[in-house]
């Protein structure tokens, strides 16, 4: 298995062009930061500026996500060596390496966008719905970011409730 172990780890990205649906190209600073989770596995984390902090909002903030998801993973299909990635809301620290390989057999399912080193796909037999991704790589297509109101609006979401009551 290749070894993953790294002494120094770069935010490579601190400024890119983004290209928004009117053609305008945009400037975007990203921060990032590294951390460790409680395996000791290192990760790096990216947040564009300008961005929700809280998610998915309003369908124009998943259309602009899913915009900017892509633009990262063509960056990703270029990165140093890593052992798996995902783009998308909320996903910093989304499963252990152990998790990871605990849940081998439902990852396509569980995580759209979900890019494997070859070698750590193999290692965990294989799964299905993986494509190609990049050399060394194989992913589970990106599916982008979604809008759903029933998260975000507490009237929809308090109507649903009562739908449930018993009467």
């Amino acid at each position: 298995m290749q070894n993953f172990e790294y002494t120094n780890i770069w935010i490579v990205i601190n400024q890119f062009y983004w290209r928004y649906n009117d053609s305008t190209l945009l400037p975007t600073q990203v921060r990032g930061d590294i951390f460790q989770d409680v395996e000791e596995n290192w990760w790096g984390r990216i947040c564009p500026s300008g961005m929700s902090a809280t998610g998915v909002d309003h369908p124009e903030t998943a259309y602009l996500m899913t915009e900017l998801g892509i633009l990262l993973y063509q960056h990703l299909q270029s990165a140093p060596g890593f052992r798996y990635a995902l783009v998308g809301v909320e996903v910093d620290e989304f499963r252990t390496y152990g998790e990871l390989r605990a849940d081998a057999g439902i990852l396509a399912a569980l995580f759209p966008g979900l890019v494997l080193a070859e070698s750590v796909w193999r290692s965990i037999g294989s799964p299905l719905g993986f494509r190609p991704f990049a050399s060394g790589y194989v992913w589970q297509p990106y599916a982008g970011e979604a809008y759903q109101p029933l998260r975000v609006s507490i009237d929809l979401s308090e109507r649903l409730d009562q739908l449930s009551l018993v009467q």
